[in-house]
């Protein structure tokens, strides 16, 4: 891919001072620096472009060189930018470092961090997904050890200040560049960012702070949960670092499917078997229902496929405001391994039905020809 010309990048002419080259990479490094813009995916990608101008415009000999070169260099290969980013080629330090010479420093990367947060798959019966139910869990994590209070230190002895950070966790390098004075930090090696040094470890956590322990929680899942629903217990995942506050824990819900009953939305479906008798003559039959079995009233001659609604009997809404219906779909049961007498009656149903059967043949025949024929 194409770069763009340097000068362009940073908006100078090309006969720009080295001050004036300054200004504008201070101005749009300040403006696209990653850490400013982190809803910005692009911003990073476009921090190093102005990184890399300035890097090569800022040094006069460099530029110089991509005056006369462009963007090939002297010898063809380009400009080597790896080391800039590392804190070579010319001082330049990490996004970090710079960001902190702008803006003044601000927390220290190295102090209190929030715990990382932990996810625990929970699967319910389809019953308890429709009707919600509290299940106790339990869940390995970090927490604070409770006897060092998560100093890290004995009881009775407390941390100490790093004496060559002071309590900062880390150390800082100032270098003088063509661009002015930048400075890099570096984690404090003697302490390891800490900020404090332990002399008497804590003999329970040996001087972590942290100790890892199984944990049983209560976990109340509302009515009307479904697959992939989420729990968020706020504050019940690992232990925060350095005094940070603790993550929170996710609960994913996945649920078991029932051998009567689908889901649909809000809705339940399920099938109703019933007799050839039952379907021609009508009845009254029980239905499953997912709060105990109910009576409905089949009509004469239902067919197969007919549905009932039964209101208010399907899934709860999670946010309140009642309950989804329960679909009843019929399925009429033709008859098997039928006896002499149970044969010869239905023949003499068919012989008395014949007619009117026949009749209603012809009549089905006809409406599909008319639908073949337009």
């Amino acid at each position: 891919m194409n770069k763009r010309d340097y000068y362009e990048v940073l908006g100078v002419a090309r006969d720009a001072s080295q001050d004036d080259i300054k200004k504008a990479y201070r101005k749009l490094a300040r403006k696209y620096h990653p850490d400013a813009n982190k809803d910005d995916p692009k911003a990073a990608d476009k921090f190093k472009e102005i990184a890399e101008a300035a890097a090569v415009l800022g040094d006069p000999e460099r530029r110089a060189q991509y005056d006369r070169f462009g963007h090939a260099g002297p010898e063809g290969q380009g400009f080597n930018f790896e080391d800039i980013f590392r804190g070579g080629f010319g001082g330049f330090g990490g996004f970090g470092d710079i960001f902190e010479m702008f803006f003044g420093g601000g927390q220290s990367r190295y102090g209190p961090q929030r715990g990382q947060d932990l996810r625990y798959d929970l699967r319910l019966t389809f019953r308890e997904a429709v009707f919600g139910i509290e299940r106790e869990i339990k869940i390995p994590r970090t927490e604070t050890c409770e006897r060092c209070d998560g100093t890290g230190a004995a009881p009775g002895t407390h941390p100490e200040t790093c004496p060559l950070c002071r309590g900062r966790g880390q150390v800082s390098i100032t270098q003088q560049t063509p661009f002015g004075r930048f400075v890099q930090t570096r984690p404090c090696e003697r302490c390891r960012g800490a900020g404090r040094i332990v002399a008497t470890p804590c003999p329970e956590c040996r001087g972590a702070g942290q100790v890892r322990k199984m944990r049983s929680l209560k976990v109340k899942v509302p009515a009307g949960v479904d697959d992939d629903f989420r729990l968020r217990l706020v504050g019940e995942g690992e232990a925060g670092v350095r005094g940070g506050p603790p993550g929170d824990l996710y609960v994913y819900i996945s649920v078991e499917p029932d051998g009567f009953f689908e889901r649909e939305g809000h809705q339940i479906h399920c099938e109703l078997p019933i007799s050839f008798v039952q379907a021609a003559l009508g009845d009254e039959v029980e239905v499953p229902t997912l709060d105990g079995p109910t009576t409905i009233r089949i009509p004469e001659g239902t067919q197969t496929g007919t549905t009932f609604r039964l209101r208010n009997r399907g899934v709860p809404h999670l946010n309140g405001g009642g309950r989804g219906d329960q679909m009843v779909r019929v399925r009429v049961i033709t008859p098997t391994k039928l006896n002499e007498k149970q044969k010869d009656i239905l023949r003499e149903f068919g012989r008395e039905a014949g007619n009117r059967l026949h009749a209603e043949e012809k009549g089905f025949f006809k409406k599909l020809k008319d639908a073949f024929m337009g």
